[in-house]
């Protein structure tokens, strides 16, 4: 899998724009098929940071409904990654 394959986007909310202060850890959506290894050289490469960890889980898509058709968003796989100190990801923090 192609490095810039495997990030799709930045994840913002309250709660992780309060990881990145008090923790310096960014979030973002991966491909499913993407393992902690490629998700970190893909942070590294493309940001130029130093990850020390990754943490992933897969979020269940939601049951969606449109007058009698019943069907659902798809699953997505987040990862979690905790930078050295120092570095950061700037383009999180004109947001």
């Amino acid at each position: 899998m192609n490095l810039y394959e495997v990030i799709r986007r930045p994840i913002l909310t309250e709660k992780n724009t309060r990881l990145m202060e008090r923790h310096n850890q960014y979030t973002f959506e991966v491909a499913r098929k993407a393992n902690k290894a490629q998700i970190q050289e893909a942070i590294e490469v493309a940001f130029g940071v130093r990850v020390l960890n990754v943490r992933t889980s897969i979020v269940p898509g939601k049951p969606r409904r449109r007058g009698r058709t019943v069907g659902g968003s798809k699953p997505w796989k987040k990862a979690v990654v905790t930078l050295a100190p120092g570095d950061r990801i700037d383009i999180f923090q004109g947001i």
